[in-house]
């Protein structure tokens, strides 16, 4: 009995740290500045996945913690509930703090992960986030929209790191009455 509990132990790691990981082929910013990243993000679309389905308005609030942990804040709104969903975590850096490589959680001890694959490195006004696979993408920005030249540019890259765009959901963000904790 004592083989099978370390397999099953070894195996829930190897899942643990899957959940984090980087997708193959894809290579996070570097570098990369936590303290401009810091701040309100709208979400321009995503694949879609059971803990934003159905919702418009999105948006996610970033703000450091003394401990060094990022606080997230996400917030979007469910048509169907006629209310704000919010979900409340923490992230934090899986290597040097240089590299946009994050582990995020919502729940306890377990963490996704949260890759920044292209970034306006200049301005920081939008990125292309990763989770552990392919079957999560964000494209967002610090406004409302994003002009169209840059949403082509990050449809080409999605489309070159070897994302299913054709399941891309746009996310509405119309709503006058934005989500308070996110950053309002």
């Amino acid at each position: 009995m004592r083989p099978l509990r370390i397999l099953l132990f070894l195996d829930s790691l190897l899942f643990l740290v899957a959940c984090t990981s980087v997708p193959e082929g894809i290579t996070p910013v570097s570098p990369f500045q936590l303290d401009r990243y810091l701040g309100k993000w709208y979400e321009i679309a995503r694949l879609d996945h059971s803990f934003e389905r159905g919702l418009s308005d999105v948006a996610a609030q970033y703000s450091l913690q003394p401990d060094g942990s990022v606080k997230v804040i996400n917030c979007g709104y469910s048509a169907e509930k006629a209310a704000w969903k919010e979900a409340i975590g923490q992230a934090r850096f899986i290597g040097e703090p240089t590299l946009a490589s994050l582990k995020v959680s919502f729940i306890g001890p377990f963490y996704g992960g949260y890759h920044i694959a292209a970034l306006d490195e200049h301005a920081y006004l939008w990125s292309l986030v990763v989770g552990p696979s392919r079957d999560y993408l964000w494209i967002l920005s610090r406004e409302r929209r994003l002009p169209a030249d840059v949403r082509e540019q990050l449809l080409v890259k999605a489309r070159q790191l070897g994302f299913d765009l054709s399941r891309l959901i746009w996310v509405g963000q119309d709503r006058t009455d934005a989500c308070q904790s996110a950053g309002g």
